[in-house]
C-alpha cells in the first residue's frame, strides 16, 4: 500500500449532542407520564415538583396543554446569568449543572426565556439534562430526542 490512506478513517467523527424537542405539542393529552418519568430518573422519586419538564394547561380545564422543556439554547441565558458558574455551557453546547457551586440565587430561573428552569425544595435549579427518559413515556410521541452538531 502506498501513502494513500483513507483520510476519513483518520478523522474523528463529529461529536453530536442530544436535545429534547417538543415535536408535536398538539398531541399532548396531559397524562403527565413525561413528568413522572423525569422525576423518577432525576431524583428517584415520583413527584411532579421534581420534574424538569412541565405540562401546563392553557385556557383552563378544557384548554390545550403546553409542554415546557429546555430548548438547549446555543448561547444559554441560564448559564450566562449564573454569577458563580454553577451552570456551565460547554464547548459542545451542553449546559452542565455543578450543584456544589450553586448558591440558590435563582438567577438562572429568571433568565430562562421559556420558563424551563424551576427552583427545587433545596433551592437548587431543576434543569433538563436531555437524557430522553420522558420521551419513552410519552404515549403520543409529543417529545423527541434529536441529535444536533456540537
Amino acid at each position: 500500500m502506498t501513502g494513500n490512506v483513507n483520510v476519513e478513517a483518520g478523522m474523528k467523527e463529529q461529536k453530536k449532542r442530544r436535545r429534547l424537542k417538543v415535536a408535536h405539542p398538539e398531541r399532548c393529552i396531559g397524562c403527565l407520564g413525561c413528568m413522572f418519568a423525569c422525576s423518577r430518573t432525576r431524583t428517584g422519586t415520583v413527584s411532579l415538583q421534581n420534574s424538569a419538564i412541565k405540562v401546563q394547561t392553557q385556557g383552563g380545564i378544557e384548554g390545550d396543554f403546553r409542554v415546557v422543556a429546555c430548548r438547549g439554547c446555543n448561547d444559554a441565558p441560564c448559564a450566562r446569568a449564573c454569577p458563580v458558574g454553577a451552570l456551565e455551557q460547554r464547548p459542545d453546547g451542553r449546559v452542565v449543572f455543578h450543584k456544589d457551586l450553586c448558591t440558590g440565587c435563582g438567577s438562572c430561573e429568571k433568565a430562562c426565556l421559556v420558563g424551563a428552569i424551576t427552583m427545587g425544595k433545596d433551592a437548587k435549579p431543576i434543569k433538563c439534562i436531555h437524557c430522553g427518559a420522558c420521551v419513552a413515556f410519552c404515549p403520543h410521541d409529543v417529545l423527541r430526542l434529536e441529535e444536533v452538531p456540537a
